[in-house]
């Protein structure tokens, strides 16, 4: 190979002080690259819900609205611009599921008080003096009578409260008229056995004092007793036909799935964590502090192969830059195969007229033939193929006089070819005419193990046996179970081929550490798609 001297590459790659922004591909990029943890983890959630959906029995909700009114003493008096304060409904719905409610239900309905208190639900609408008493149980029966029951133990709970207040302010009213009373009995006895007139007017004076008095208490008595203490009417009562599953069932799968999904992001985050793989460009100039040689992508059709087969030959011209002959190139890998980069290496490398030699002590000989053969089917030009075919001489044509050799006249034809006549000199020697070879004139000798690439060729054996050639390809194993690849780069130089979403970053750390360490200088990484070169 006469290329040109190796001249030094830069890294262009990010500085250790700067740092790269964080962009939302590089977000999604994770959980894109686990989505079959994320998957796995959607379709458990989803299993799960399907399981509940199925298994737990659909609950029934059956609903009563009560309309709270506040107590007044008179019902017919315009409310004034502050009665929808006038009763605090938080204090309304904490009395609706309060103890002695749901203990009314219990004694009624039957039940343990902790499952009712479950299973019911007052919502107080904003802005309103309604209370919306749900309950939710496995047959509608029994959700309808619960609801109607707990509306009504409600209102019950809430009478007799409000008639407790009355019956306590009609008692101390009571109180006072009979103590009234009994001042107005007194001063009428003094009024009547009075024998001083001016005495007399004094406890006249009084006694219609204590009479206004004894007026007033009655009549607030009588406002007090006349106060209705109605907490509220049930404006709409549960009923069969009203009766809703409690909750929407498909939503239970929707919400399964999504959780599941959001579990599994959450887990692909981890696990890339712990397991950081080489995704770009960037993450491998990072791990490894090389150059980059090239990218070799997958092409986007598996009957398309020309993308890839462009990017291998771009990837041979930048290798073919930084050696010269005789070039020993170990092709090294952390635990991948680079089987298929270095066969496509030996095609791009021999079809402009390098004698390539391909070594492997791996026992992947015969598919580093096959993958050669068929990437030089796949060449866009042969040049050894001539474009214009020669012409035929025609019949009956001398040969030209430019075709005989230097400084040898042409032979003129005899016009008796030997074998014609038979001689009569017994000792004449018997000339045999000539067998033309079957070969053209341009071919080659091709050995059993040389594959003819354009106009060089690639040839096949072990480390040992490319000993003599110029340009030698090694296939090495994998460097983390095997180290021939580091001992075959400290004789020449190394390429290493990093496998985007597969190469661990720690083990293309560890893989280039121990190049260096062994004096070997890599030439750069190559990166490329899993499944193909």
């Amino acid at each position: 190979m006469t290329d040109a001297a190796p001249a030094p590459w830069p890294t262009d790659g990010p500085s250790s002080g700067t740092s790269r922004a964080v962009t939302l591909t590089d977000l999604l990029r994770v959980p894109l690259h686990r989505l079959r943890l994320v998957a796995a983890v959607a379709l458990v959630g989803l299993l799960l819900a399907l399981g509940y959906v199925l298994l737990v029995p659909a609950a029934l909700s059956a609903s009563a609205v009560v309309a709270v009114r506040p107590v007044v003493t008179d019902a017919f008096t315009p409310s004034g611009a502050g009665a929808d304060r006038a009763v605090n409904m938080n204090v309304e719905s904490g009395i609706a599921t309060g103890t002695e409610v749901v203990q009314r239900l219990a004694d009624s309905a039957g039940g343990d008080p902790r499952d009712i208190r479950d299973a019911l639900e007052v919502e107080v609408p904003t802005g309103g003096q309604i209370l919306r008493f749900t309950y939710q149980a496995g047959d509608a029966h029994r959700a309808v009578q619960s609801a109607n029951m707990a509306a009504e133990a409600y209102l019950n709970v809430r009478r007799t409260m409000y008639e407790q207040q009355r019956a306590e302010m009609l008692r101390s009213y009571d109180a006072s008229i009979t103590k009234v009373v009994a001042q107005q009995v007194a001063l009428q006895k003094r009024a009547n056995t009075a024998k001083d007139t001016a005495a007399g007017d004094a406890l006249v004076a009084e006694l219609a004092g204590i009479n206004n008095q004894l007026t007033q208490l009655n009549a607030a008595r009588t406002e007090i007793a006349a106060v209705d203490v109605n907490p509220g009417w049930v404006t709409q009562t549960a009923e069969k036909a009203l009766v809703t599953s409690a909750g929407h069932r498909p939503l239970y799968l929707v919400a399964g799935l999504l959780g599941g999904a959001l579990v599994g992001v959450v887990l692909a985050y981890l696990w890339e964590s712990t397991d950081r793989r080489v995704r770009s460009v960037a993450d491998g100039r990072e791990a490894s502090g090389l150059p980059l040689l090239g990218t070799v992508r997958r092409p986007a059709f598996r009957g398309s192969p020309r993308a890839v087969d462009a990017d291998v030959r771009y990837v041979a011209m930048a290798v073919a830059e930084r050696v010269r002959q005789p070039a020993r190139v170990a092709l090294v890998t952390a635990r991948e195969d680079a089987t298929a980069l270095t066969a496509g290496l030996a095609v791009a490398l021999a079809v402009d007229g390098r004698e390539v030699f391909v070594a492997d002590d791996s026992g992947r000989i015969e598919r580093l033939r096959a993958i050669v053969l068929a990437d030089r089917g796949r060449l866009p030009i042969d040049p050894s193929r001539p474009l214009v075919p020669k012409p035929r001489p025609a019949t009956g044509s001398t040969p030209a006089a430019g075709a005989a050799t230097d400084g040898t006249a042409a032979r003129r034809p005899s016009p008796h070819p030997p074998g014609a006549r038979p001689s009569t000199d017994p000792d004449a020697t018997l000339t045999l005419p000539r067998v033309a070879s079957a070969r053209p004139e341009n071919s080659r000798v091709v050995t059993p193990d040389e594959v003819v690439v354009g106009v060089g060729t690639v040839r096949f054996g072990t480390w040992r046996q490319g000993a003599d050639h110029g340009l030698v390809l090694f296939n090495a194993p994998p460097a983390e179970s095997d180290e021939r690849g580091v001992a075959v780069a400290r004789q020449g130089g190394a390429v290493v081929v990093v496998e985007r979403d597969r190469t661990r970053q720690s083990d293309l750390r560890r893989l280039v550490e121990r190049l260096r360490a062994a004096g070997v200088t890599p030439l750069g990484f190559v990166l490329t798609r899993n499944g193909r070169a």
